[in-house]
């Protein structure tokens, strides 16, 4: 193995995505030398790979980084193109050290420095923030392998458009956000669709820019991000909710739904006979089923003690306490509401590279 470079790093970010861009951001005018390392072939790669017809759920206007206006109308909702380019953008315009193609395989501590193993590179830092994200590792029930073969499955993540779907009815597994807009999707390139889950509910009841959404989201915006956080109760019992329940939907409505012939049944729950079976005892003739299931948090390359039983780290508004120089961003509900999401990742951001700044300087003044 060898190392990143001939100069020693205070840091290495790991995940060029907008939480570990932003941090970078605010290392470079601290003063920090860092790197940022990404799996993906380009910035913004991991916005590119998802559905086609994804737009973002919040304005342009609460879109921005820090330092750069994202390039759209204030009250559009960008694609996830756009996304993935202004992410580009942004790394080259703050000349940020990005590498990419470089996946981390594990990640350790020896002595007082962290060690990652990245193919045949060994890079070290006193300091590493992992900025991966909460969406890393598709989850989809384990009776899916009993399905018939015949019957076409794709999760979420796998999903770009309705070419990929096989003729026929399509059942889509989970009624969140990602559920309702490929159930909408499939039933209007004429598929007969079940959305199949919980209702996890509206979050607000009116449509994106609409009256009602222009006067609202300035209020709900500085809610989210500076009332309900981590250190609220108000903020907590949301997060405790939102872990149980998932977040609400945000612009598909259940008319939506019915009205485009989408049949909501219960939650899937296994298999009859080659076939998805309900709660309700159902099995459902399907050709295809589409698993919006949701993400596990990807992070069993992390060898150190700092995870939960679910698998998610354990932090303090993104520092882990008993390690030293190891921080995380773009978390669930990290520490608002806000935290994973473009706009509000840029908080959090400077808080870590602060709190990483301020360690650095201390372990450089002993050496």
């Amino acid at each position: 193995m060898s190392h990143i470079g001939p100069a020693p790093l205070d840091a290495i970010i790991v995940g060029a995505g907008q939480a570990g861009l932003a941090v970078g951001y605010h290392l470079a005018r601290l003063g920090v030398p860092f790197v940022i390392v990404d799996a993906a072939d380009r910035v913004g790669d991991q916005w590119r790979q998802r559905w086609d017809s994804l737009r973002l759920f919040t304005p342009g206007a609460y879109n921005n980084l820090p330092g750069l206006r994202f390039p759209a109308p204030a009250r559009s909702l960008p694609s996830k193109d756009a996304v993935a380019d202004y992410l580009a953008g942004y790394a080259r315009r703050f000349e940020l050290p990005v590498r990419t193609g470089v996946r981390v395989e594990r990640l350790w501590r020896e002595a007082d420095r962290y060690v990652m193993a990245c193919g045949e590179e060994r890079l070290e830092a006193a300091n590493v923030v992992v900025a991966t994200g909460a969406c890393r590792t598709p989850r989809t029930p384990a009776f899916a392998s009993e399905l018939d073969p015949e019957i076409g499955q794709l999760h979420s993540s796998a999903y770009r458009n309705p070419s990929q779907l096989r003729d026929g009815p399509v059942l889509v597994v989970g009624a969140g956000n990602s559920g309702a807009e490929l159930a909408l999707e499939a039933a209007r390139h004429g598929h007969q669709t079940w959305l199949s889950g919980r209702d996890v509910g509206q979050e607000a009841p009116y449509r994106p820019d609409s009256l009602p959404e222009r006067l609202i989201t300035p209020l709900a915006w500085f809610l989210f991000s500076r009332v309900f956080t981590t250190r609220t109760p108000v903020g907590r019992a949301l997060r405790r909710k939102f872990q149980r329940r998932g977040t609400p939907r945000v612009r598909i409505f259940p008319k939506d739904l019915t009205g485009a012939g989408v049949q909501w049944v219960p939650r899937t729950t296994g298999v009859q006979h080659g076939l998805p079976a309900l709660e309700d005892g159902r099995a459902l003739a399907v050709s295809n089923v589409l698993w919006c299931t949701g993400f596990g948090p990807g992070l069993e390359w992390i060898t150190l003690p700092v995870l939960d039983e679910h698998g998610f780290p354990v932090h303090e508004r993104g520092v882990v306490g008993d390690q030293p120089g190891l921080y995380f961003i773009g978390q669930f509900f990290l520490h608002t509401l806000t935290s994973p999401l473009i706009g509000g990742v840029g908080r959090d951001a400077r808080y870590v590279a602060e709190q990483l700044a301020r360690r650095a300087s201390h372990v450089n003044a002993r050496v």
